[in-house]
Protein backbone atom coordinates (compact mmCIF):
# COMPACT_ATOMS: atom_id res chain seq x y z
CA UNK A 1 0.00 0.00 0.00
CA UNK A 2 0.99 3.67 -1.08
CA UNK A 3 2.35 5.82 1.96
CA UNK A 4 -1.02 7.85 2.33
CA UNK A 5 -0.99 10.07 5.55
CA UNK A 6 -3.68 12.62 5.46
CA UNK A 7 -4.58 15.54 7.74
CA UNK A 8 -8.28 15.61 7.76
CA UNK A 9 -8.25 14.32 11.36
CA UNK A 10 -6.39 13.30 14.04
CA UNK A 11 -8.36 10.32 14.25
CA UNK A 12 -6.94 8.79 11.47
CA UNK A 13 -3.12 7.94 13.07
CA UNK A 14 -3.06 4.44 14.06
CA UNK A 15 -2.01 3.45 17.92
CA UNK A 16 0.88 5.29 19.34
CA UNK A 17 3.91 2.09 20.17
CA UNK A 18 3.10 2.96 24.18
CA UNK A 19 -0.21 1.72 24.22
CA UNK A 20 -0.17 -0.25 21.39
CA UNK A 21 2.92 -2.30 23.90
CA UNK A 22 -0.01 -1.83 27.04
CA UNK A 23 -2.34 -3.34 25.26
CA UNK A 24 0.19 -6.48 24.21
CA UNK A 25 1.45 -6.62 27.97
CA UNK A 26 -2.37 -6.66 29.33
CA UNK A 27 -3.28 -9.26 26.62
CA UNK A 28 -0.66 -11.92 28.67
CA UNK A 29 -2.75 -14.16 30.78
CA UNK A 30 -6.39 -13.62 31.57
CA UNK A 31 -7.69 -10.99 34.77
CA UNK A 32 -10.76 -10.34 36.68
CA UNK A 33 -13.59 -8.44 34.75
CA UNK A 34 -14.95 -5.14 34.35
CA UNK A 35 -11.93 -2.94 36.22
CA UNK A 36 -11.40 -5.26 38.84
CA UNK A 37 -8.03 -5.73 37.33
CA UNK A 38 -4.68 -4.78 37.70
CA UNK A 39 -4.43 -2.19 34.63
CA UNK A 40 -6.90 -0.62 35.84
CA UNK A 41 -6.21 0.53 39.62
CA UNK A 42 -2.63 0.93 38.31
CA UNK A 43 -4.54 3.66 35.79
CA UNK A 44 -6.56 5.23 37.91
CA UNK A 45 -3.65 5.63 40.21
CA UNK A 46 -1.84 7.20 37.34
CA UNK A 47 -4.35 10.14 36.82
CA UNK A 48 -4.65 10.84 40.69
CA UNK A 49 -0.66 11.14 40.58
CA UNK A 50 -0.74 13.25 37.52
CA UNK A 51 -3.92 15.77 38.65
CA UNK A 52 -2.57 15.91 41.81
CA UNK A 53 -5.69 14.75 43.40
CA UNK A 54 -8.48 12.05 44.33
CA UNK A 55 -10.14 12.03 41.66
CA UNK A 56 -12.66 9.64 40.47
CA UNK A 57 -12.17 7.42 37.19
CA UNK A 58 -14.20 6.16 34.54
CA UNK A 59 -13.23 4.68 31.39
CA UNK A 60 -15.78 4.47 28.15
CA UNK A 61 -15.34 4.07 24.41
CA UNK A 62 -15.59 6.80 22.99
CA UNK A 63 -16.01 11.02 23.39
CA UNK A 64 -19.47 10.78 22.75
CA UNK A 65 -20.26 8.62 25.71
CA UNK A 66 -17.67 10.84 28.09
CA UNK A 67 -18.89 14.70 26.84
CA UNK A 68 -23.17 13.15 27.19
CA UNK A 69 -22.89 10.81 30.33
CA UNK A 70 -20.77 13.29 32.09
CA UNK A 71 -23.11 16.66 31.60
CA UNK A 72 -25.98 14.04 31.86
CA UNK A 73 -25.01 13.33 35.64
CA UNK A 74 -24.66 17.44 36.31
CA UNK A 75 -28.07 17.88 35.17
CA UNK A 76 -32.01 17.14 35.83
CA UNK A 77 -34.13 16.45 32.14
CA UNK A 78 -35.77 20.06 32.97
CA UNK A 79 -32.49 21.81 33.45
CA UNK A 80 -29.75 23.22 30.69
CA UNK A 81 -26.43 23.08 29.34
CA UNK A 82 -24.58 26.21 28.44
CA UNK A 83 -22.31 25.53 25.20
CA UNK A 84 -20.46 27.46 22.45
CA UNK A 85 -22.63 27.58 19.60
CA UNK A 86 -19.41 25.30 17.73
CA UNK A 87 -19.05 23.00 20.68
CA UNK A 88 -19.01 19.56 19.50
CA UNK A 89 -21.61 18.48 22.52
CA UNK A 90 -24.13 21.06 20.16
CA UNK A 91 -22.91 20.27 16.38
CA UNK A 92 -21.86 16.77 16.23
CA UNK A 93 -23.08 14.55 19.32
CA UNK A 94 -26.40 13.51 17.34
CA UNK A 95 -28.47 15.13 20.43
CA UNK A 96 -26.33 12.32 22.21
CA UNK A 97 -26.41 15.25 26.03
CA UNK A 98 -29.89 15.63 25.96
CA UNK A 99 -30.85 11.57 25.36
CA UNK A 100 -28.81 10.56 28.00
CA UNK A 101 -29.85 13.47 30.35
CA UNK A 102 -33.54 13.07 29.48
CA UNK A 103 -34.46 16.12 27.76
CA UNK A 104 -32.00 18.84 29.12
CA UNK A 105 -31.49 21.07 26.84
CA UNK A 106 -28.15 23.18 25.85
CA UNK A 107 -28.47 26.88 25.34
CA UNK A 108 -26.02 27.66 22.39
CA UNK A 109 -23.99 31.10 22.84
CA UNK A 110 -22.86 32.66 19.99
CA UNK A 111 -18.91 33.24 19.71
CA UNK A 112 -16.30 34.02 17.36
CA UNK A 113 -14.08 31.61 18.38
CA UNK A 114 -15.84 28.71 19.92
CA UNK A 115 -14.79 30.46 23.74
CA UNK A 116 -17.49 31.23 26.34
CA UNK A 117 -17.41 34.24 28.19
CA UNK A 118 -18.74 35.08 31.59
CA UNK A 119 -21.05 37.43 30.04
CA UNK A 120 -22.52 34.74 27.63
CA UNK A 121 -23.33 32.89 30.65
CA UNK A 122 -24.78 35.72 32.94
CA UNK A 123 -27.08 36.64 30.27
CA UNK A 124 -28.60 32.76 29.94
CA UNK A 125 -28.87 32.56 33.65
CA UNK A 126 -30.37 35.31 34.49
CA UNK A 127 -32.11 36.81 31.15
CA UNK A 128 -34.85 33.97 32.01
CA UNK A 129 -35.91 32.77 35.51
CA UNK A 130 -39.42 31.72 35.29
CA UNK A 131 -40.84 28.66 35.04
CA UNK A 132 -41.03 28.40 31.36
CA UNK A 133 -37.71 28.11 31.02
CA UNK A 134 -34.79 25.32 31.37
CA UNK A 135 -33.12 26.15 34.25
CA UNK A 136 -29.24 26.64 33.68
CA UNK A 137 -27.37 24.23 35.47
CA UNK A 138 -24.00 23.53 33.79
CA UNK A 139 -21.90 24.83 31.53
CA UNK A 140 -19.25 23.16 28.96
CA UNK A 141 -16.20 24.51 27.90
CA UNK A 142 -14.54 22.90 25.04
CA UNK A 143 -10.31 22.67 25.29
CA UNK A 144 -8.90 23.42 22.95
CA UNK A 145 -11.90 24.73 21.52
CA UNK A 146 -13.50 23.68 17.65
CA UNK A 147 -11.57 26.38 15.85
CA UNK A 148 -7.83 25.13 17.84
CA UNK A 149 -7.63 27.77 20.34
CA UNK A 150 -7.08 27.65 23.94
CA UNK A 151 -8.46 29.04 27.19
CA UNK A 152 -5.99 30.72 29.14
CA UNK A 153 -6.23 29.66 32.65
CA UNK A 154 -7.38 32.97 33.64
CA UNK A 155 -10.03 32.37 31.01
CA UNK A 156 -10.96 29.46 32.93
CA UNK A 157 -10.74 30.63 36.34
CA UNK A 158 -13.13 33.55 35.27
CA UNK A 159 -15.61 30.89 33.77
CA UNK A 160 -15.43 29.20 37.02
CA UNK A 161 -15.88 32.20 39.33
CA UNK A 162 -18.91 32.87 36.92
CA UNK A 163 -20.79 29.34 37.44
CA UNK A 164 -19.56 29.60 40.95
CA UNK A 165 -21.73 32.71 41.57
CA UNK A 166 -24.31 31.37 39.94
CA UNK A 167 -24.71 27.75 40.99
CA UNK A 168 -23.57 25.83 37.92
CA UNK A 169 -21.30 22.91 37.36
CA UNK A 170 -18.39 23.60 34.77
CA UNK A 171 -17.38 20.45 32.31
CA UNK A 172 -14.99 20.56 30.21
CA UNK A 173 -14.29 18.77 26.67
CA UNK A 174 -11.34 17.57 26.69
CA UNK A 175 -10.84 16.02 23.96
CA UNK A 176 -7.51 17.09 22.76
CA UNK A 177 -6.48 18.36 26.35
CA UNK A 178 -2.98 16.90 26.40
CA UNK A 179 -2.08 19.35 23.14
CA UNK A 180 -3.49 22.29 25.31
CA UNK A 181 -1.47 21.40 28.36
CA UNK A 182 1.55 22.08 25.98
CA UNK A 183 0.19 24.74 25.02
CA UNK A 184 0.03 26.24 28.05
CA UNK A 185 3.01 24.58 29.57
CA UNK A 186 0.96 24.13 33.00
CA UNK A 187 0.51 21.11 34.64
CA UNK A 188 -3.25 19.50 34.42
CA UNK A 189 -4.35 20.30 37.99
CA UNK A 190 -3.77 23.77 37.25
CA UNK A 191 -5.77 23.41 34.02
CA UNK A 192 -8.98 21.74 35.71
CA UNK A 193 -9.79 21.31 39.88
CA UNK A 194 -7.65 24.08 40.86
CA UNK A 195 -8.95 26.48 37.63
CA UNK A 196 -12.77 25.19 39.06
CA UNK A 197 -13.33 22.44 36.73
CA UNK A 198 -15.79 20.03 38.24
CA UNK A 199 -15.97 17.34 35.73
CA UNK A 200 -13.50 16.43 32.53
CA UNK A 201 -13.84 14.19 29.89
CA UNK A 202 -10.05 13.43 28.78
CA UNK A 203 -9.54 11.81 25.26
CA UNK A 204 -7.26 9.14 24.41
CA UNK A 205 -8.19 8.31 21.27
CA UNK A 206 -6.73 11.45 19.54
CA UNK A 207 -3.60 11.29 21.69
CA UNK A 208 -2.34 8.04 20.14
CA UNK A 209 -4.69 5.43 22.11
CA UNK A 210 -6.83 2.93 19.87
CA UNK A 211 -9.80 3.29 21.72
CA UNK A 212 -10.92 4.67 25.07
CA UNK A 213 -11.78 8.26 26.85
CA UNK A 214 -11.80 8.78 30.86
CA UNK A 215 -14.18 11.13 32.60
CA UNK A 216 -12.80 12.26 35.72
CA UNK A 217 -14.57 13.46 38.49
CA UNK A 218 -12.79 16.14 40.47
CA UNK A 219 -15.90 16.66 43.06
CA UNK A 220 -16.24 13.00 43.52
CA UNK A 221 -19.93 13.44 45.03
CA UNK A 222 -20.80 13.99 41.46
CA UNK A 223 -19.39 10.81 40.01
CA UNK A 224 -23.05 9.09 42.34
CA UNK A 225 -24.58 6.32 40.14
CA UNK A 226 -22.25 7.43 37.36
CA UNK A 227 -20.92 2.99 36.89
CA UNK A 228 -24.49 2.86 36.54
CA UNK A 229 -25.14 5.32 33.71
CA UNK A 230 -22.18 3.88 32.27
CA UNK A 231 -23.72 0.23 31.97
CA UNK A 232 -26.98 1.58 30.98
CA UNK A 233 -25.22 3.18 28.15
CA UNK A 234 -23.39 0.10 27.21
CA UNK A 235 -20.40 2.10 28.24
CA UNK A 236 -19.18 -0.34 30.80
CA UNK A 237 -16.65 -3.14 29.17
CA UNK A 238 -16.32 -6.32 30.07
CA UNK A 239 -12.63 -6.19 29.49
CA UNK A 240 -11.92 -3.15 30.49
CA UNK A 241 -7.53 -3.52 31.07
CA UNK A 242 -8.15 -2.84 27.45
CA UNK A 243 -9.12 0.35 27.54
CA UNK A 244 -7.39 1.21 30.69
CA UNK A 245 -3.79 -0.26 30.57
CA UNK A 246 -2.94 2.75 27.56
CA UNK A 247 -3.28 5.39 30.06
CA UNK A 248 -1.10 3.95 32.58
CA UNK A 249 1.58 3.72 30.25
CA UNK A 250 1.09 6.99 28.50
CA UNK A 251 1.17 8.38 32.15
CA UNK A 252 4.05 6.50 33.45
CA UNK A 253 6.34 7.33 30.06
CA UNK A 254 5.06 10.78 29.55
CA UNK A 255 4.16 9.78 26.42
CA UNK A 256 1.15 11.49 26.25
CA UNK A 257 2.66 14.92 27.00
CA UNK A 258 5.57 14.10 24.24
CA UNK A 259 3.01 13.03 21.45
CA UNK A 260 0.73 16.04 21.79
CA UNK A 261 4.01 18.29 22.04
CA UNK A 262 4.78 16.61 18.73
CA UNK A 263 1.10 17.10 16.75
CA UNK A 264 1.37 20.87 18.15
CA UNK A 265 5.14 21.44 16.38
CA UNK A 266 3.66 20.15 13.20
CA UNK A 267 0.66 22.20 12.95
CA UNK A 268 2.40 25.29 13.49
CA UNK A 269 5.50 24.35 11.12
CA UNK A 270 2.56 23.81 8.53
CA UNK A 271 0.91 27.23 8.95
CA UNK A 272 4.37 28.89 9.00
CA UNK A 273 4.91 26.93 5.52
CA UNK A 274 1.84 28.51 4.26
CA UNK A 275 1.49 32.05 5.82
CA UNK A 276 1.80 34.70 2.93
CA UNK A 277 0.70 32.18 0.10
CA UNK A 278 -1.43 33.93 -2.21
CA UNK A 279 -5.56 33.90 -1.34
CA UNK A 280 -4.38 31.33 1.65
CA UNK A 281 -5.58 32.89 4.72
CA UNK A 282 -4.82 31.20 8.68
CA UNK A 283 -8.61 31.80 10.04
CA UNK A 284 -7.71 31.54 14.04
CA UNK A 285 -4.23 31.44 15.43
CA UNK A 286 -2.83 28.23 15.61
CA UNK A 287 -2.61 27.31 19.20
CA UNK A 288 -2.91 23.46 19.03
CA UNK A 289 -3.09 20.75 16.50
CA UNK A 290 -5.34 22.08 14.53
CA UNK A 291 -4.48 24.66 11.21
CA UNK A 292 -7.90 26.32 9.43
CA UNK A 293 -7.44 28.16 6.16
CA UNK A 294 -9.38 30.24 4.36
CA UNK A 295 -9.38 28.71 0.20
CA UNK A 296 -11.01 29.91 -2.72
CA UNK A 297 -12.73 26.71 -4.04
CA UNK A 298 -9.92 26.38 -6.71
CA UNK A 299 -7.60 25.67 -4.58
CA UNK A 300 -10.01 23.35 -2.50
CA UNK A 301 -10.81 21.58 -5.57
CA UNK A 302 -7.14 21.55 -6.70
CA UNK A 303 -6.29 19.87 -3.32
CA UNK A 304 -8.99 17.42 -3.89
CA UNK A 305 -7.97 16.39 -7.09
CA UNK A 306 -4.45 15.94 -5.64
CA UNK A 307 -5.57 13.24 -3.40
CA UNK A 308 -5.99 15.16 -0.42
CA UNK A 309 -8.40 14.83 2.35
CA UNK A 310 -9.27 17.45 4.92
CA UNK A 311 -12.94 18.95 6.25
CA UNK A 312 -14.45 22.22 5.36
CA UNK A 313 -16.76 23.72 7.86
CA UNK A 314 -16.49 26.72 10.29
CA UNK A 315 -17.49 29.31 7.96
CA UNK A 316 -16.26 27.35 5.43
CA UNK A 317 -12.63 27.07 6.31
CA UNK A 318 -10.52 23.87 5.62
CA UNK A 319 -9.29 21.96 8.59
CA UNK A 320 -6.05 19.97 8.87
CA UNK A 321 -5.56 18.23 11.80
CA UNK A 322 -1.91 17.17 12.79
CA UNK A 323 -1.37 13.39 15.63
CA UNK A 324 1.16 11.85 17.28
CA UNK A 325 2.58 10.76 14.12
CA UNK A 326 2.41 13.50 11.36
CA UNK A 327 5.27 13.23 9.26
CA UNK A 328 7.33 16.69 8.39
CA UNK A 329 7.75 14.77 4.73
CA UNK A 330 4.04 14.09 4.34
CA UNK A 331 2.58 17.91 5.77
CA UNK A 332 5.57 19.65 2.84
CA UNK A 333 4.62 17.30 0.24
CA UNK A 334 0.95 19.09 0.78
CA UNK A 335 2.38 22.61 1.37
CA UNK A 336 4.48 21.97 -2.01
CA UNK A 337 0.99 21.50 -3.53
CA UNK A 338 -0.75 23.99 -2.05
CA UNK A 339 1.80 26.50 -3.00
CA UNK A 340 1.31 25.39 -6.27
CA UNK A 341 -2.03 25.56 -6.80
CA UNK A 342 -1.98 28.86 -5.19
CA UNK A 343 0.70 30.44 -7.19
CA UNK A 344 -0.63 28.92 -10.77
CA UNK A 345 -4.49 30.57 -9.73
CA UNK A 346 -2.82 33.95 -8.47
CA UNK A 347 -0.92 33.96 -11.85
Amino acid sequence: MPHTQQFASDNYAGICPEALRAMEEANRGSAPAYGDDPWTLRAADAFRRTFETDCELFFVFNGTAANSLALASLCQSYESIIAADIAHVETDECGAPEFFSNGAKILVGRTTNGKLTPETIRAFVLGRTDIHFPRPKAVTITQPTETGQVYSLNEIRAISATCRELGLRLHMDGARFANAVETLGCAPAEMTWQAGVDVMSFGGTKNGMAIGEAVIFFDRALAEGFDYRCKQAGQLASKMRFLSAPWAVMFETGAWRTHAAHANACARHFAEQVEGLPEVEIMFPVEANGVFLKLPPALIGGLHARGWRFYTFIGGSARFMFAWDSEIARIDALVADLRALATADAA
